[in-house]
C-alpha cells in the first residue's frame, strides 16, 4: 500500500513539471475555459471561493479532489443553480461522491454554463428585401464540463490526502462552432489538528480544446462586414496553482469560526490583480464562516482585488465582497450566496442556491 501511494505522489510531480512546453505551439488565450473558474456550491461562493484547503464534501471534486477523503458521508450529492448578468446566463451544477474502498473516494461532477434563446437574424430579410420576423431562429451558446475525480489517503503520512481530476469539456455555439477538450487537475490536502492546508494544480497538462467551425454558415456575413472567417484551431488553457490554508476556532460551546485564505497563481502574463508581474500574477481571497451548533451558518468572503482608474485620473483598489447563509438539518444542507461574478459593480450581484444531501 505504501508503494502504491508513492507511485501516485511521483505521478503528480511528473504531471506538474513535465508538460510545461507542450502549449507553445498552440493558441493560449488568457481567459480560456473561464467558465470553469466561476466556482460551485453556494457555501463556497459565499466565502469568496476560498476552498482549496477546507472543501471536504462532494464539491471537493471541483475545488480540490483530495478533500473527498474527509467527506463525513458515504454518499454525497449536490444540485446548484445560479443566474448571472440579470438572468441572461445560467449556471447549473450537479455532482455525486461515493467510496471506492476504505482508502479512496471518487466523484462525478457536471457543469453547464450557457446563454439560451440567442436570435439568429441572418435571414431576417426575405428574398424581396422585406423584414420577416418568422425567419428569426434561436440558438444556444453553452459550455459543458464533465469532471471525474479520484482521491486517496497517503497511508505513510498522517493527515495527507492526494487526488486528481480528469476533465472533458464540450463547448457549442449553436450550429456555427463546437469544441471538445481534455485536461487534468491534481490536488493535495493536509489536516493537522485544527489546521488545514491545500494545494490545487489546475490544467497541469494544459487543457486542450479542439475547435471545429462551420465556416460556410457565416462566410457571407463575415465577408460583408470585413471580419476574418474563423478556421479550425486548438485552444489551450494554461496551468494555474492555488495554495490555501484554513483553521477552525471554537467559540464557547455553541459557536465556531472557520477562516481560510487562498492564493491563486497564474502564469499567463500580467493580470489586473493585487500582485501582478509579467511572469506570475497572484490573486488572494479570504473566507470566513461562523456557525451556531453546526446548524446555522453565516459566511463572508472577499477577493478579486483590482486596481481601477477613476474619472479624475487617480487609481484605487477595489475588491469583490461575498455573503452567504446556510442551514443544515440532519443530512440535508441548504445554502445561499450573494455574489458578484466577474465584476466589481454592484449591479451584477447574483443569487445562488444549492442543495446538498448526504447518506451515511
Amino acid at each position: 500500500m505504501k508503494r502504491f501511494d508513492s507511485v501516485i505522489c511521483c505521478l503528480l510531480l511528473v504531471l506538474l513539471f513535465g508538460p510545461g512546453n507542450l502549449t507553445a505551439q498552440f493558441s493560449a488565450p488568457k481567459h480560456s475555459n473561464e467558465f470553469l473558474a466561476i466556482g460551485v456550491g453556494a457555501r463556497a461562493l459565499g466565502m469568496g471561493s476560498t476552498q482549496v484547503a477546507i472543501a471536504n464534501d462532494v464539491t471537493s471534486g471541483y475545488w480540490n479532489p483530495a478533500g473527498l477523503m474527509d467527506n463525513p458521508y458515504r454518499y454525497d450529492g449536490m444540485l446548484m443553480h445560479a443566474e448571472y448578468f440579470a438572468g441572461i446566463a445560467k449556471f447549473d451544477y450537479a455532482a455525486i461522491a461515493l467510496p471506492v474502498d476504505s482508502l479512496s473516494q471518487m466523484a462525478i461532477s457536471i457543469i453547464r454554463f450557457g446563454v439560451d434563446d440567442i436570435p439568429d437574424t441572418r435571414f431576417l430579410y426575405d428574398a424581396n428585401g422585406a423584414i420577416n420576423y418568422d425567419n428569426i431562429l434561436f440558438f444556444s451558446a453553452a459550455d459543458y464540463a464533465f469532471i471525474f475525480s479520484y482521491a486517496r489517503k497517503v497511508a505513510w503520512i498522517e493527515g495527507l490526502q492526494v487526488g486528481a481530476n480528469v476533465k472533458v469539456v464540450h463547448r457549442i455555439a449553436g450550429s456555427f462552432a463546437n469544441a471538445w477538450g481534455f485536461g487534468i487537475d491534481a490536488g493535495a490536502r493536509l489536516v493537522r489538528n485544527n489546521w488545514q492546508f491545500g494545494m490545487m494544480l489546475r490544467d497541469i497538462t494544459g487543457t486542450f480544446n479542439a475547435w471545429s467551425h462551420n465556416s460556410e454558415l457565416v462566410a457571407d456575413v463575415y465577408s460583408q462586414t470585413g471580419n476574418e472567417i474563423p478556421t479550425n484551431s486548438i485552444e489551450v488553457t494554461l496551468p494555474r496553482a492555488i495554495f490555501g490554508a484554513g483553521r477552525y476556532f471554537p467559540i464557547g460551546d455553541k459557536f465556531g469560526a472557520l477562516a481560510a485564505l487562498d492564493l491563486n497563481f497564474t502564469f499567463d502574463g500580467q493580470r489586473n490583480v493585487l500582485l501582478g508581474s509579467k511572469l506570475i500574477s497572484v490573486d488572494p481571497s479570504l473566507g470566513l464562516e461562523v456557525d451556531f451548533k453546526k446548524v446555522a451558518f453565516l459566511r463572508f468572503g472577499a477577493g478579486n482585488v483590482q486596481r481601477v482608474k477613476d474619472f479624475d485620473g487617480s487609481f484605487s483598489n477595489v475588491f469583490q465582497p461575498d455573503f452567504g447563509l446556510g442551514f443544515k438539518i440532519n443530512n440535508v444542507a441548504i445554502d445561499y450566496a450573494l455574489t458578484n461574478f466577474g465584476a466589481v459593480s454592484d449591479v451584477l450581484y447574483s443569487h445562488v442556491f444549492s442543495l446538498k444531501v448526504g447518506i451515511d
